[in-house]
């Protein structure tokens, strides 16, 4: 048996997607998608959703969503989705442009509108109204 043989070929799959070794990480959730328990597509993506995205442990205590194992930031957790989502759609041999399309079901985080830097105003120094004569011009 050849090495290429070794692993099932959605693994194998993800091994190339996420080659680089900063990839690492998204090759794991990617071949979580790719053994997802879920028989359908649809069953698979809602696994990824609960494997990517930080939901309380405990019912109806939000406190518990910390010790959740899901990635955490935001950002971390849409590229678990989407590596998840890619093992999936290689799981169930679904074409990549559709794989694309899918979004996980949480609410995007509301965007934030940065406000522009204050502007600050540098008024001209103000004139003395001292003239020479009234400066000594010895030391004390």
């Amino acid at each position: 048996m050849l090495p290429q043989n070794w692993t099932p070929p959605c693994g194998n799959q993800c091994t190339q997607k996420y080659a680089t070794l900063v990839q690492i990480p998204w090759r794991v959730f990617c071949k979580k998608g790719c053994n997802a328990d879920g028989d359908t597509w649809e069953e698979c993506l809602d696994e990824c959703n609960e494997i990517c995205y930080k939901d309380p442990v405990l019912k109806d205590q939000k406190w518990s969503a910390y010790i959740d194992r899901s990635p955490g930031s935001a950002s971390y957790s849409e590229e678990c989705f989407r590596a998840c989502v890619s093992g999936c759609g290689y799981k169930f041999e679904i074409p990549s442009k559709e794989v694309d399309q899918i979004h996980p079901n949480r609410p995007s985080p509301p965007q934030v509108e940065k406000a522009p830097p204050p502007t600050i105003k540098v008024d001209p120094r103000p004139e003395s109204s001292l003239t020479k004569e009234d400066i000594p011009s010895t030391s004390a």
